[in-house]
């Protein structure tokens, strides 16, 4: 459904209410296309600290996005990075606030703010606050900055480790994520079996494993892939794929070069169809909380699965108070249970072939409550449970990252039918001022489908004011 809010805003008459009540105005946000596949002006690079990130600049560059360190005269920096993993102290804050401050007014709109922190350390506490304050300025930046601006912390331990999240950060693919913290695992002692290949240069980045039991021989030198097609030659399954957001992460993972296999309830096959034959993938009409799904989708893929996207989910709204039984179950059923089994099953059956990736789509109203919707939150909430535990294990002994995406208001069919003040209040209380698209959602799903993070809960959201 068209924001018609956001449509006048950008008239002569919007302009001038909106500002004089105060109301607010949302910036159209530039998103990923073919025309424009990067952000477009320069990048510069501060640092804050007493000892830089070694190999960042070198790690930038290599992400297609050499940074500039010194005076941009007058262009307005598409991003700015700041190195503060040498923030140690309380007093090295200071240098946060000196190096951001000159800058901040002058970002272009749309612009990126990441600010690199380092892990907490478990030995020194004054690190560990100081760090620790990054989450919290980031957070309120998010909020600041306006015009379409986003900011996030990355937690790294190397500047290499970074650079698949510095490629989606930096770029318009996550226009709708704001106010995040990531955390990046070195994962070098995966790298065979996640993709992390060492090119003639001796940079590491990152490269899809094979989905058959032919894995190159550790020490293997492999030629990255064309990062416009991260996924070729991989399979990736998605769920609830036949509308919606399941239908964009289908769209995005075949153009980043997967072969997708969509799945979705026998009674929504005809569209089911309709999407693998855009795809060019494959169509699996199947009821994802029967009890032997796993065993189906393992038949329907012999040579096994490099990607698996859990996006199937229902609604069955009601307060407590006024739930049935069937309403409560059926929404942990889809939402939860399924996920829990399936993984379970295509885990330890080795159908998610090691190097394998799994997202899971929880919510916003998993992390914040929702009036209504205790099923549903509880069965987002469930999914965050389900990621932070297994993504240890299953790195470990399968060598298969999980993570999630939690998406904020975003606008489909479903967020459609919300009555029209409740409506209008998801659009407006985010950063950004309004609502996301499935693509948003999509796009975050296909990094964590390529990218080397582990146990991560991204929130697609336009940074909530809730639960954000």
């Amino acid at each position: 459904m068209a924001d018609r809010y956001a449509t006048f805003t950008h008239t002569a008459p919007g302009r001038f209410l909106t500002r004089r009540l105060g109301l607010p105005q949302p910036v159209p946000l530039r998103r990923w296309s073919p025309r424009h596949p990067a952000i477009e002006g320069p990048v510069l690079l501060l640092t804050a600290g007493d000892i830089p990130l070694p190999g960042l600049h070198e790690s930038l560059t290599r992400t297609g996005l050499p940074p500039h360190s010194g005076p941009l005269g007058s262009r307005r920096p598409a991003a700015v990075v700041l190195d503060a993993t040498g923030v140690r102290t309380v007093a090295a804050l200071m240098d946060v606030h000196a190096t951001l401050h000159p800058v901040v007014r002058s970002m272009a709109p749309c612009g990126r703010v990441v600010v690199l922190g380092a892990p907490l350390s478990p030995a020194d506490h004054h690190q560990a606050a100081a760090q620790q304050a990054l989450e919290g300025f980031v957070r309120s930046l998010g909020k600041e900055l306006g015009g379409g601006r986003t900011a996030q912390l990355v937690r790294t331990p190397s500047a290499s480790a970074a650079e698949g999240t510095l490629r989606f950060l930096l770029s318009p693919k996550s226009a709708y994520v704001s106010g995040q913290v990531v955390e990046v695992e070195e994962l070098s002692e995966y790298a065979d079996d996640l993709g992390e290949t060492e090119c003639a240069g001796g940079a590491r980045g990152t490269a899809p494993a094979p989905d058959a039991d032919t894995a190159t021989p550790r020490g293997t030198v492999i030629q990255l892939p064309h990062p416009a097609r991260p996924l070729a030659g991989r399979t990736a399954l998605v769920t609830g794929a036949a509308r919606g957001i399941g239908t964009a992460v289908a769209e995005v993972l075949a153009r980043d070069g997967a072969h997708v296999v969509v799945l979705d309830v026998p009674s929504a096959e005809p569209d089911l169809c309709r999407v693998a034959e855009r795809v060019g993938g494959t169509a699996l009409p199947l009821d994802i909380t029967a009890d032997d799904a796993g065993e189906r989708i393992a038949a329907a893929l012999p040579d096994g699965l490099g990607v698996l996207v859990h996006n199937a989910g229902v609604t069955r709204d009601r307060r407590l108070a006024n739930m049935a039984a069937d309403r409560w179950s059926s929404v942990l059923d889809v939402n939860l249970g399924s996920v829990l089994r399936t993984t379970d099953f295509l885990l330890k059956s080795g159908t998610v072939r090691r190097g394998g990736r799994i997202v899971a789509t929880a919510s916003i109203a998993g992390l914040a409550g929702n009036a209504g919707q205790t099923n549903y939150a509880a069965s987002k909430a469930g999914i965050v449970g389900f990621v932070r535990s297994l993504a240890p294990r299953a790195l470990a002994e399968h060598g298969v990252t999980v993570n999630a995406v939690a998406p904020g208001f975003i606008e489909t069919r479903m967020t459609a039918a919300v009555p029209l003040l409740i409506r209008q209040a998801g659009r407006r209380m985010n950063s950004l001022g309004q609502g996301g698209l499935p693509v948003d959602v999509a796009e975050t799903t296909a990094w964590l489908a390529t990218g080397a993070v582990n146990g991560q809960v991204i929130r697609v959201c336009g940074q909530s004011l809730l639960g954000a």
